[in-house]
């Protein structure tokens, strides 16, 4: 068995990220709980493709997280839209010293 990162979903929420590999001798997972394995797990997660000027869900494999709800063949975001990445401050890593 190969040991990997398991995301736990308990009532349709991750609520946990576990290294495991699998067998249930070792560790038993919560009851009534889904064990999805994260890197062959797709995950709706906002993305800003390249000529967008907003962000927007799109299906990425392996990005889910603790607090993204499960519909039975994706996950998806807890997350906020972030803004628009045009209306966000510019910097340029240096402070004024007033």
């Amino acid at each position: 068995m190969i040991t990997q990162n398991y995301l736990i979903v308990e009532e349709n929420i991750v609520t946990n990220n576990v290294i495991w590999n699998g067998d249930v001798n070792i560790w038993m997972p919560p009851a009534n709980s889904i064990q999805l394995i994260q890197n062959d797990t797709n995950a709706m997660i906002w993305v800003l493709l390249k000529g967008d000027t907003s962000y927007t869900l799109g299906e990425v494999l392996g990005a889910g997280q603790i607090g993204f709800s499960w519909n039975g063949s994706v996950l998806i975001t807890n997350e906020l839209q972030p803004a628009d990445p045009k209306t966000q401050p510019l910097t340029t890593g240096m402070q004024t010293i007033g």
